[in-house]
Order: structure tokens, then sequence, then C-alpha cells
């Protein structure tokens, strides 16, 4: 390297040293000072000669970490030098936990080995580690919390950096940051960081619908402006004539959620109403905290009509994640409707930095009672089944992450959050995992109701229990919540081990007497025999008898004449009925796969549905071959995070010789003529093939659906764009 860019790189450190110091949202110490001084030049030694694929001095990258962890995130010294040293075990060898313990204390050694722990295990590709090593890096929540932080900054840092990765691994860290880091960071309450994961995790994931919506945004941007203006002027007066200190500012909504908004109401960009809100953050002390939202929420509906089903009270009750507000939708401007979110300052300090500004304010006003606290306390039940299913663990986890809440009451009066559609059983494992166990029924309201009612914010709920009641399998069913499902989960899977050794032992009897050995190999013949996923299941069904000695019996002749092998092994050979093979793809094949672009047996996969023309990957099954998926998929994300080996490149070639069923939903106004319009546009203007159409009206509103048979996805858009231009169609949506 030239004398000259190093220099550059030496001058670009000392910048980037003092900015970190700048940005800090703790107040540091001289002593906090020298710690994080003696972290960064330990790591500029450690990484000295190490660079980044996209040729950059490595070390600006735990720098780049440290300082969201200061600024963005805003956690104190101890963090902030954890942050900088967070890569050095692991890309030095010679460094070890004990050299950090030695040099910087056992808090940030404890930080730095749960991270150096999640490292080692994301270099892991087996199989059977992809789920494992979500499920161990979230049991490290319970040994510091700071260590998920920081992971969730170094996550963000690398999502921002991705573009110079191959493809392939562009999109596997986008699933993943999708499934199980935007999650976490929304649950510990860094919003800011959320979105953008969430927007770059999209940008990977589905380039063409993350740069439509990013370039209609930017052309709006200038109407958003002038709209928070005209807001702004309606009510300044009346907030200034009270003296009350506030600013007005916009937000939009994110590029990820204005999408899912898109999907799940079958609605274009433009009839998306809500894509900013306004938001009036206002000085004060935490005692007039909620009585002055209560003034500016009056000022605000005295001027603008209220929405009075859109009223949010984050208040009284916060969010689960510490999040305060109060959020209203008022006609605002220009007849438009827009949410209002009022917060104190405090408020809006934690809504941004999350965890960090929660501590800031609990220490200052002494609270004890700390929901994200509670939270982190209950993951100890929640994390300590070691005998779960990975992925089964991780899906559980994430049941919560997400969930909007509701609020119900103990028949003492306390508030218990819980997440929406929960049921009384989710709400006794709430209380204790005793009383879940024990539940016999439920009284909501002073009624008796089933286990699998949904409860409604205000409900009161009564548990009754009794000694003698043991969970059965149909608990599952009523249950929501992670911390339930996983209790009931793990008591049945107690009794079905039980079941299992008893059935283990029966089947090698029974083995024994056909001269077969019960092995691992021989157990995994029966389980595919059997289709099975584990041998527990097997063991299991041999023990109540579901799987008997006939059927055994059938096994065991069959293993002459049945050749079993994996899915995995057929990809990449040619069929061995070549002949007959060649004719199927000839008629019915448009997909290749891989990078060699071959031809193999595939099924398409009803939850998405794929045709001709969408961007898809083929699923590698184990009993049913492979599985073609659209990339935007409902199931991608968990696929591609915890089976990503399973994963094999595909797309459509040729979709001339094969027409493909799609079915329309449509709504409207009910007007003479309009099937009339609706059929023409489909018969004789587009010259599709329709198989089926249904209209239902119901008081001048009409719903249909229409089956149609077409060669290509461009067909579909084109019809879908068509009907919507229709006068009385208002929403037009591809199931």
């Amino acid at each position: 390297m030239a004398i000259k860019d190093i220099e550059i790189e030496k001058k670009a450190l000392a910048k980037e040293y003092k900015e970190l110091l700048r940005v800090s949202y703790q107040t540091l110490s001289s002593d906090d000072k020298k710690l994080i001084r003696k972290a960064f030049d330990f790591a500029v030694d450690a990484h000295e000669h190490q660079r980044r694929i996209s040729g950059e001095a490595y070390i600006f990258h735990p720098i780049a970490v440290a300082k969201i962890v200061a600024h963005e995130i805003g956690l104190d010294a101890i963090s902030i030098a954890a942050a900088l040293i967070h890569d050095v075990v692991e890309d030095n060898s010679n460094y070890s936990i004990q050299n950090i313990n030695k040099i910087f204390g056992k808090d940030i050694a404890r930080i730095v080995d749960g991270l150096t722990k999640i490292s080692n295990l994301n270099k892991k590709t087996e199989a059977s580690h992809q789920a494992e090593n979500y499920r161990k890096m979230l049991l490290t929540l319970n040994e510091d919390v700071r260590v998920i932080i920081i992971k969730i900054a170094d996550r963000l840092h690398n999502m921002q950096t991705l573009t110079c990765m191959p493809v392939e691994k562009q999109i596997k860290k986008a699933s993943e940051t999708l499934y199980i880091y935007a999650p976490l960071a929304h649950r510990i309450g860094l919003y800011n960081i959320k979105t953008e994961l969430e927007d770059l995790g999209l940008k990977y994931t589905e380039p063409e619908t993350y740069n439509d919506i990013s370039k209609k945004l930017i052309e709006n941007k200038k109407d958003q402006d002038e709209y928070i203006e005209k807001f702004n002027k309606s009510i300044s007066k009346s907030l200034s004539k009270e003296k009350l200190k506030y600013i007005i500012k916009g937000r939009s909504k994110s590029i990820y959620s204005i999408r899912n908004k898109m999907i799940k109401q079958g609605i274009s960009f433009d009839e998306v109403y809500d894509k900013f809100a306004v938001r009036i953050i206002y000085n004060a002390n935490v005692k007039d905290e909620k009585f002055l939202a209560w003034k500016i929420y009056s000022i605000v509906t005295d001027h603008f009509t209220p929405n009075p089903i859109r009223l949010r009270d984050w208040i009284s009750a916060p969010k689960s994640t510490g999040y305060e507000a109060l959020h209203i939708t008022v006609v605002g401007p220009k007849s438009k409707w827009v949410e209002v979110q009022i917060r104190s300052e405090r408020m809006d300090e934690i809504a941004e930095k999350g965890y960090a500004a929660h501590y800031k304010y609990k220490q200052k006003s002494k609270k004890t009672d700390d929901s994200l606290d509670v939270w982190i306390n209950k993951l100890q039940e929640t994390l300590e089944n070691p005998d779960a299913n990975a992925v089964d663990f991780v899906e559980q986890f994430k049941l919560n992450l997400y969930a909007k809440e509701i609020f119900v009451f103990t028949p003492q009066g306390e508030l218990k959050s819980l997440p929406v559609d929960a049921t009384p059983l989710d709400f006794a494992f709430a209380i204790h995992t005793e009383v879940g166990l024990k539940t016999r029924g439920a009284k909501v309201n002073g009624k008796l109701v089933p286990l699998s009612k949904k409860l409604k914010s205000g409900d009161r709920v009564e548990i009754l229990t009794s000694d003698k009641i043991i969970p059965s399998a149909n608990w599952m069913d009523y249950a929501t919540t992670a911390r339930a499902r996983s209790k009931i989960k793990s008591t049945l899977n107690a009794e079905k081990k039980n079941i299992a050794k008893e059935g283990k032992e029966k089947l090698r009897r029974k083995l024994k007497q056909l001269r077969l050995t019960l092995n691992d190999k021989i157990t995994a013949e029966l389980q595919k025999y059997f289709k099975l996923n584990t041998s527990l299941d097997l063991f299991y069904r041999v023990g109540i008898n579901t799987i008997d000695n006939s059927m055994i019996k059938k096994f065991a002749s069959s293993r002459s004449n049945v050749l079993i092998s994996y899915i995995k092994n057929k990809i990449g050979r040619k069929p061995k009925l070549e002949t007959e093979k060649e004719e199927i793809t000839k008629k019915y094949d448009s997909l290749v796969f891989g990078n060699d672009e071959e031809k193999l047996d595939y099924k398409i996969s009803t939850c998405c549905n794929p045709i001709p023309g969408d961007n898809v990957f083929g699923f590698i099954t184990i009993n049913d071959g492979i599985k073609i998926h659209k990339k935007n998929c409902p199931n991608a994300l968990s696929m591609q995070s915890n089976y990503d080996y399973r994963i094999i490149k595909a797309k459509w070639i040729d979709s001339s010789q094969e027409e493909f069923t799609v079915s329309i939903d449509l709504t409207g106004i009910d007007k003479i003529g309009l099937l009339n319009n609706i059929t023409n546009i489909i018969s004789e203007n587009m010259n599709i093939n329709m198989r089926k159409l249904n209209l239902e009206t119901d008081g001048g509103i009409f719903k249909g659906n229409i089956v149609i048979s077409v060669k290509t996805n461009n067909l579909v858009t084109k019809l879908i764009d068509k009907l919507k231009k229709l006068n009385g169609i208002e929403k037009v949506k591809r199931l």
C-alpha cells in the first residue's frame, strides 16, 4: 500500500475517533474517554492488516458499529469499547477472551465473548446448525442484553455495506435480517434501526418493489413538506397560546411498511392514505406529561375532526417495548386522513433510542417497575427448554416480537399486556407456568368461556385451576403466545418421550424377529418409509400402535425392492428413465435450476401459487421433491433463514407450452353494465380464457372472483391494471 494512502487512512481514523466521542449519547467522563481510547488503539493494532471485501481497512467496520452503539442506540462507554473490539478474538488468533478480561475487565470480556460465540456460529454451514445459530444467539439475552444490542448494530452496518457481496449472500443476509434481527430491534425498542433494517432487507429481497416505492416517496416529498407546513399553521397559534414548547415534524412511513399495507389490503401505492405521520413533540416535566398530551389532543381535535376508533393511548398503558405516545387519526388539511403522534421529549427519546433512553430516565426517576426488564426476565422461561427443535424454538420466540397488544385485568385489577388474539390460556401462563398447566376453565367478565376465546382490551379474566388437570394436545390450538406454547409443548413432549422409549424397545424386538437390527441406518429408512421427520415420531407411533406389526413387515419386504435416497443426491443427475423424462420436460417444464440451468422435476407450491414470469426459487423438501415458491412468498424468509442449504436457484425459460390458473378477487360499487365491462376486457379486449366468474351483490356493494387461464405473469398484471380503471371497481387483488 502506498505511503500516501496510509497517511490518508490515518487521518480518516483520527477523524472517526473524534466523531465517535462527539456523537455519543451518554455524557462521557474522563475515565470513559480513556477506556474508549484504549479500546480504539487496541482494535486498530489487532485489525492492522485486515481488509473488507470492498478493499476498505477492516477497522472502519468496528468503528462504524461503535458509532451506532454510541449515537443511534446510545449505550455507555463499556458498550462502545466492546463494540470497538467485538471482532478481535474472532479475527485474530493472537488474542483470547482471557486477554480481553485481563486488559479490559470482566464486563467487556463477557460481552465480547457473547459476540464471538455468535460470530463463530455464523461460520458453520452444516444443515443442522442453521436454526441452532439463532437459538444460541437468543440465549445470550439471558446473559447480557448488550450482546444482542451490539449484534444488532453490527448487522445494521453489514446491511448498509452489503452492495459488494455476491447476490446469493445478499439475499441470505437480508432474509436473516427480516426474519430475526428487525423483529428483535423492534422488541428492544430500537424503532429507527428496526425501520432501516426492514427497508434494507427489502432492498435485497425484493429490489424492484423497493426501488419503485422509494422513487415514489421521493417524488411525494415536496407535497408532504407542504402538507406539514399547512398542518403547522392550522394549530400553531392555539398551541403557542397555551405557552407550550413544541416542534411539529413529519415522518414518512417506511418503504417496508408501505409495501406490507399494499399487499395486505390489495391496494396500489396511491391508495395508501397514511404514507406519513405528523409528530408533535413537546417539552414537559414527567409529572405533567400526561396532562399536556391530552391538552394537545384537545387542541388538535378542536381544529380537525378525529376518527374515534383510531385513538391509541400508550401513555396510560405503555407498550411492553417501553413505547409511550398518544396516536390519533384526524381529517387534516385538504380533507386527508393523517395520523398525529403526540409525545413528550422523553417519550420521543425512548422511541428513538429504545433500551438506553429507557434506562437513562428510569435511573433519574428511580422507577422499579420496568416493562423491558419484565420482558427480558420472562425470556428465562421461554428459552429454558434445551430439547426443543431449533426451528420450532425460533418460530415460537418470534411469535410475539411484532405482536400488537391488548390490555386485560386480573380479578385484583392488575393490568396485564398480551398480544392481540391471546386467549384465557395465554393469560394463565402469563400469570405463572403452574397456573397455566393446571387450568381447567376461565371466566371473562364474570362469565364462563372456552379456553379458545379471543380476549379484548378491558376484559377482566379469572383462571380456574385443578391439580388433576393435565395439558392435552388440543391446548396447542388454543394458545398463541410463545410462553404458553413452549410450556404446553414441553409437557406434551415429556409424555411423548416416555411412550417413544417403550416404542423403541418394541420396534427393536419386532425387527429382530425379521432379522433386522435397529440402528441409525434402519431408523432413517423407516422415517423415510413412513414419511416422518424425526426418530421420536417413529418410536412414538410404534408405542401407540399407529405403526403396527403388519406395517413393519411390509417395510422389511420392501427394502429389497425400493432404493431410498435423499432428495439432495438426486439434484444434478439425469433421471434413469431418459426417454420418458425428456418427453415430460419438452411438454411441461418451463423452469431451469442452478447455475448450470438444468431441468429437474418439480411441483408448484400451493402457499403462493407461482406462475411463469414470477421471481421464484426452488426448495428441496424431504418427501415431495423440489417445490417452487415465489421470492415474496409468505414462507420465503423462514425457508431462506432456516434452510438456506435446501434453496436452489430457479428461473422460467419458456412458458409458451402451458397455461396456468390464476384467481382474482374484485370489490366495488354495483352498477348496470359492470359485468359486461369486466367480461369484455377479459375475453374480447385481452383474449384471455375465463374459466370461472362469480359475482355477489349486497346493499349496492359487489364482491366477485374470476378464475382465468394465462401463460405469463405480464398478462395478469395488465389485466389487473385494466380492471382497476373500470368505473365502479374499488379493489382488484390477485390471490
